[in-house]
Parts: C-alpha cells; structure tokens; sequence
C-alpha cells in the first residue's frame, strides 16, 4: 500500500478506535516519519494550468502530442513528467474504439510516395447543419506529406465539382502522377475521367468494399470527423466552409503527426524539399 493510502488509513483507525498515532503506527507496522512527511515536491502549477488550456482546445490530443506543444512553448519537461500531471489533472481521453475485424492485405501493394505530389487520395465525407440539413465534404490529402491540400463542402457534390476542386488545388501545386479514390460516381465520371487524361494523372481506384486500399485518405477523414465536425455546431454552408478551412489550416501547420517524426505536415514537406536540393 502507498504511503498516502496508509495516511489515511491510519487517521481513520485513530477516530474509530480512539488509539494514539503512536499505536496505530506499529500495528500497521507503518513509521510515524512516514506518516509525518511532508512532500516538498514542486507541484508545477504553472505548468498545469498550461497543460489544462492546451487540454481544453486539444480535446482529442493525448499526453504524448501535448508534450510536443509544451515543448514548442519552451517547457523543458520530459514526457514523463507531462504524462503524471496529465493523470492527476483527470485530463484522460476516451478510450479508443474497438477494432473492427481487419480486411485482407491488397493484392498488390502499392509503393509508397516519395516526394510531394507524386501520389494524392481524395474522398468524400457527410455532416449535418444545426437544423439537420444535409451536406458533403470533399477531402484531398498529398500521400507523402500528408498535407490536406483541400476541403470542400457543398450540399450536392457531382464530378465537375470534383474537377473544379483539382483545378484550384492544381493552380497552387501543379498536377499529382496519380490519385488514389474509390468507386464513387464522382470519381468514375465522365469529367474526372477527362481531366485526369488531358492532365496525365492516373486514377488507382481501390477494390469494392476495401476501404483500407485508400488507407491515407480514410485515417485522415478520421482525424476531421474527431477533431472538427464533431467539435463544432455549424449555422450554415459558408459558416461550415469557414471552420472547417481554420481547422485544416491549423493541422497543416500546426498539429504533430506522429507518422512524420511530430513535424507538422508543412514541416515535413519543406524538410523534405530541402533534402532533396541539398
């Protein structure tokens, strides 16, 4: 038993039973220095009040990311240390969701991208306004750096929106080798076909029902769906658009990704970039 559940314990004994410190000290074979100690322990409350306002705009951020952020800050504090006030804050995420049963491993495993728009993979997602209505998001995210390049939100989404997404994204960054998207009509219609010949892009369409060959694009769709839409009450379309371009700003720039050594997407490609010249 730890020294602070004894305390307790001893207290307790000495008000049931009337008996001295002394006494009940020796029967719980517990040293009454123990029971008078008095921790001299900084109790970092600076740094707790800093790790309780990141928690509370990070909402979906676990200890090791907010670690990433008390660093930035200038805190030079170990992981350890964040993760015990992390505990004693009661600042605990949800426990993830249980696995579903994992599919099958692609027949073909597709290399992995290299450099910066050499590969991109898009999809669509759903949301609601406050009053219930309907819309989608279109999401494009570079393979590489893991840059969302787009979002789009629209009630009613057809293959030249798709189109005039990528050409916007295309004025900025140029054209990708190939994108990777599944078998919705958007994506085998007749205008993306189109674009994506006269462009020289190739669409990989991933197999029916194996959502894991787009494996990029769905893990970030996670991370939209857990961090903005289920964070924010949108009023409207452009109120929508709006957040959703703040948040997608925010995580190009500013969000560690794990899979990227905790740069940022940004830092990422720009290291990345950097190396290749050098």
């Amino acid at each position: 038993m730890r020294s602070d559940r004894r305390r307790v314990v001893v207290k307790r004994l000495q008000v049931s039973y009337a008996e001295s410190e002394r006494r009940v000290c020796k029967a719980l074979n517990f040293p009454r220095a123990s029971h008078r100690y008095q921790s001299v322990r900084d109790e970092r409350a600076e740094l707790r009040i800093w790790l309780r306002d990141l928690a509370s705009t990070r909402v979906d951020f676990g200890y090791r990311r907010l670690h990433i952020f008390l660093l930035r800050e200038g805190w030079k504090v170990n992981h350890k240390l964040v993760y015990r006030l992390y505990i004693e804050e009661g600042l605990q995420m949800r426990r993830k969701r249980p696995r579903r049963n994992r599919s099958c491993q692609v027949r073909v495993t597709r290399p992995k991208a290299s450099c910066t728009n050499e590969s991109w993979s898009m999809d669509f997602m759903s949301d609601q306004l406050f009053d219930g209505k309907r819309f989608r998001l279109l999401t494009l995210v570079d393979n590489f750096s893991r840059e969302s390049l787009a979002i789009r939100v629209g009630t009613r989404m057809t293959g030249d929106d798709v189109v005039a997404a990528l050409e916007r994204v295309k004025e900025v960054r140029g054209c990708p080798q190939s994108i990777r998207v599944d078998n919705g009509p958007e994506f085998i219609s007749k205008s993306l076909d189109w674009w994506a010949y006269f462009n020289k892009v190739t669409l990989d369409f991933s197999r029916l029902g194996k959502p894991t060959d787009n494996a990029y694009i769905e893990s970030f769709n996670g991370r939209v769906r857990q961090e903005c839409l289920n964070q924010h009450w949108f009023l409207s379309l452009a109120d929508a658009q709006e957040q959703i371009d703040q948040w997608r700003l925010d995580y190009n720039e500013n969000r560690p990704h794990s899979s990227l050594g905790n740069l940022t997407p940004v830092e990422f490609a720009k290291k990345s970039s950097s190396a290749r010249r050098g």
